[in-house]
């Protein structure tokens, strides 16, 4: 950057902490310096210009911002894409420093209770979407400069500047979609780089606080993946793609486990041992080496097994005993020596990882929606039945399907006849189970439906899978995610374990999946959240009625209109009792990154999920008493009509098409997935992640407010009841959560999309919008006496201004970008540059959707 650039940028700085600031400052600088070199000081020196124009718009008039409009409208197409890289590169940067720092804010408790670390489980589920805006070659440089600003070696600024040289000249849009392959690699190159190092350096953390070594076998971690598993919706992943991936998690847990293995057989030469040691490998003089060289066998054959896609005639996988025993042996020998600082070095961090990852790294979870397997056996049955309808198992009510299911389950004959030519939807559904069957389970964690409705949507997968020669017991986790399903979740698991059948199967516990996207795509956020509170107040009930243990699979997004906001608070504000030891929740999309990305971050995550679900285990929150649970009621009726009462309006379509980059999003490559789940061009058929990613591009932010603003105002007169809500600790996060996005929306950015891409009658729409918008941050600060958003949080607050500098050019860029790309003229510049703002905007507010 230039002098004068920097001096601008210190100020600009001014309100970050200082180490922050330092390295912001620098990255900056370093950024400013590369773009020179490449496109020349005047080029650098335009891209400073556009932004003292948007800091001066940001405090001034809206001549400021047509100043600024005016200046972007003009910008010769040659430089369009670097304009728009170098304010998207610089919030990437931002980002890096911003996500270092907080991982360093952690502080544990300094006991946590030993009887509680050993029945916690906390369990991250990797998933693919919203996807990573990201390519993973500049991920891996953002790593790099991660890593750097960290160690700070000697030379480190050199090695930065290469870094951000190499991000820079590396294009950051992907040209062709992933592959559900592509996907899953990328998930385990996050367990790779930072999950395999951060879950031990998070256990010795946790030594520390104890004053002791916790128990090898003690492990509160585990991880799972969707990637190459979830197929509802995603027509790219097969049978044959979830075969693959299985296959490809057992390869990079040998790699993993042989990496570690081979400096052990090195490192552990001493000739002591104890007896079951001893007897295990007989009279040899280095038993330690002994132990481990047969496992390094193991891990080499399955590696082999891998490399030959699990071909007939290789030899087995190695299985998680052979994995952990040889291992533990080898611990407890050292122990039983005396040798306890040998044993606590890297044969404990091993350990601990094979308890933690095993021999499959992750457990991919199946996904399906439940119509795919109601349409498996209306096939069968229409077949059955020579085509008569109302024979059909389409056409028959909940308990004819119950009954029916039941009947197969219990029948030993097969239930497919060779002669039936099933379609070719229905032989993918089929030959899914076939794999979790040729596997019996193993890698696999477990089968989650969608849009369970039913206790037949349960029913029918056991079917299936039992068809398939399945012979272990695989948790089947209905997922309820519209408001309707919400509100009678309990009813259907209620109905399930009353089943004999499914309560024998079902054992000791039972997995239920909330879904926080479509419920809030379908309700909003404040009628969604009470619904999903009330689900599982109604689910702990039941499951306490039937005498089994609930685990709650919480599949919560990044935006905060999907379910997304600080974790901890959102775990110890779940319903009292829901969070009872265990936990399982979704890290979707670019928040794996933001959250899991290095080993640093990653260990603060844990750290936050891990101390939240004890505090909530051991300390649950209040339940709402009577009044508050009427008064919440309420507001969640209020919300929920003027929600709906906006977006079911036939105008509301045509308005979110016009003003928003839903449209243009598809053509980015973000994942195997498709936008939609249906064909057309309306709201419902459009997934949640597009919804929320398209409404936070023009900073309007709908999806997380739309309806709360109708039902805060009749809480204005009452601030007292307010008040008492607000000490509930549902309620204060809800309140929290809202002020948070209020902050990152800006009605002015909005009302200048409208301005821009929409007619005269869309205008008023927003205008009508954005004064609700303004209503509502008028009202909250109100009802909390506050003079401004995020007032007691004057790093967030902070951090979000700083990005607004660098954000307010992309926004107008884009909305300048828009309108060429929707005449129908825009050259390939124009393309490529509009897609660079809507990378660089999800950067900076830090999500997709």
């Amino acid at each position: 950057m230039s002098d004068r650039a920097m001096d601008s940028q210190q100020v600009e700085l001014s309100g970050l902490p200082r180490p922050l600031r330092k390295d912001v400052r620098l990255l900056g600088a370093l950024l400013g310096r590369v773009i020179a070199q490449h496109r020349g000081q005047r080029f650098l020196e335009r891209i400073e210009h556009i932004r003292e124009l948007a800091k001066s718009a940001r405090h001034g008039s809206s001549a400021d911002w047509e100043n600024l409009s005016r200046y972007l409208s003009q910008l010769p197409e040659d430089e369009l894409i670097d304009i728009a890289r170098a304010f998207n590169q610089f919030l990437n940067l931002a980002n890096i420093a911003d996500r270092r720092h907080a991982a360093h804010r952690l502080s544990w408790p300094k006991r946590m209770s030993p009887e509680l670390m050993g029945r916690v489980k906390v369990e991250l589920v990797l998933t693919a979407h919203p996807t990573e805006v990201l390519r993973r070659t500049l991920i891996q440089k953002y790593d790099g400069i991660s890593a750097l600003l960290e160690s700070r070696p000697p030379q480190y600024k050199q090695d930065l500047e290469r870094l951000i040289a190499e991000a820079w000249h590396t294009d950051e849009i992907r040209r062709q979609r992933p592959t559900p392959q592509d996907e899953a690699k990328w998930g385990f190159a996050v367990v790779e780089n930072s999950l395999w190092h951060a879950v031990t350096i998070t256990m010795r953390e946790l030594d520390r606080c104890h004053e002791a070594t916790i128990d090898p076998g003690v492990m509160p971690f585990s991880f799972a993946s969707w990637m190459g598993g979830d197929r509802d919706g995603n027509p790219s992943v097969t049978a044959q793609v979830t075969r693959e991936v299985l296959i490809l998690a057992r390869r990079k847990a040998a790699d993993l486990f042989l990496n570690d293995v081979d400096p052990l057989i090195e490192s552990l030469s001493m000739s002591a041992c104890s007896l079951p040691l001893r007897e295990l490998v007989g009279d040899v003089a280095e038993p330690y080496r002994a132990v481990l060289e047969g496992l390094r066998e193991r891990l080499t054959a399955t590696r082999e097994w891998a490399r030959s896609a699990g071909a007939l005639g290789t030899p087995a996988p190695i299985t998680e005993g052979e994995l952990i025993r040889p291992l533990n042996i080898g611990y407890e020998s050292l122990i039983a020596c005396g040798l306890r600082q040998i044993a606590e070095g890297p044969l404990l961090d091993t350990l601990r990882r094979a308890h933690c990852f095993g021999v499959h790294l992750v457990g991919i979870d199946v996904r399906q929606h439940a119509d795919r397997h109601e349409a498996v056996f209306h096939e069968l049955t229409r077949y059955l039945s020579h085509n008569k309808a109302e024979r059909c198992y389409g056409a028959w009510p909940e308990a004819e399907r119950r009954d029916w299911l039941l009947r197969r389950l219990e029948d030993r004959r097969p239930l497919f006849p060779h002669a039936w030519p099933a379609s070719a939807e229905s032989r993918e559904v089929i030959d899914t189970c076939s794999v979790i069957g040729e596997f019996d389970g193993e890698g696999v964690s477990a089968y989650v439906v969608s849009m369970a409705a039913e206790p037949s949507d349960v029913l029918a997968v056991a079917l299936l899978l039992k068809e398939a020669g399945l012979a272990r017991t695989l948790p089947i986790v209905p997922l309820f995610e519209t408001l309707a399903d919400l509100e009678q979740a309990a009813d259907t698991v209620d109905a399930l374990l009353s089943i004999p059948w499914f309560r024998k199967y079902a054992g000791d516990c039972i997995q239920v999946m909330i879904g926080y996207s479509d419920s809030t795509k379908d309700a909003g956020q404040l009628a969604a959240a009470w619904a999903q509170y009330r689900a599982q107040e109604a689910l702990v009930a039941v499951a306490a009625r039937h005498g089994v243990a609930l685990t709650l699979f919480h599949g919560r997004g990044g935006a905060i209109g999907r379910g997304g906001g600080p974790a901890a608070q959102a775990i110890e504000s779940q319903a009292p009792g829901s969070v009872n030891g265990s936990l399982r929740v979704t890290e979707q999309g670019e928040m794996v990154r933001f959250k899991l990305g290095t080993p640093a971050i990653a260990k603060a995550t844990l750290s936050r999920y891990l101390t939240a679900t004890m505090n909530a285990t051991a300390n649950p929150p209040p339940a709402p008493s009577a009044a508050m649970r009427d008064l919440m009621g309420q507001l969640a009726r209020d919300s929920l009509e003027a929600y709906r009462g906006w977006v079911r309006q036939p105008a509301a379509v045509s308005f979110f098409h016009a003003l928003t980059p839903e449209a243009e999003l598809a053509e980015l490559a973000l994942g195997s997935r498709p936008a939609r789940r249906s064909a057309g061009s309306d709201i419902e058929g459009l997934r949640a992640i597009p919804w929320v990613f398209a409404w936070t591009q023009v900073r309007l932010m709908l999806p997380a407010w739309l309806g709360t603003e109708s039902a805060l105002a009749k809480l204005a007169a009452n601030r007292e009841a307010f008040g008492e809500l607000r000490r509930w600790p549902f309620f204060a996060s809800q309140v929290d959560m809202l002020e948070m996005v209020l902050a990152k929306a800006d009605a002015g950015l909005a009302r200048y999309y409208a301005h821009r891409l929409t007619n005269p009658e869309q205008q008023s729409m927003a205008e009508r919008l954005c004064g609700r918008l303004d209503g509502l941050i008028s009202g909250l600060l109100g009802l909390i006496g506050a003079p401004r958003l995020l007032d007691d949080a004057q790093d967030v607050r902070d951090s979000i201004t700083v990005r607004n500098t660098y954000l307010d050019p992309l926004h107008l860029l884009q909305a300048e970008l828009l309108a060429r790309h929707r005449s129908g003229e825009a050259s390939q510049a124009v393309n490529q540059a509009l897609k660079v703002t809507m990378a660089g905007i999800a950067s900076g507010l830090r999500n997709t959707g």
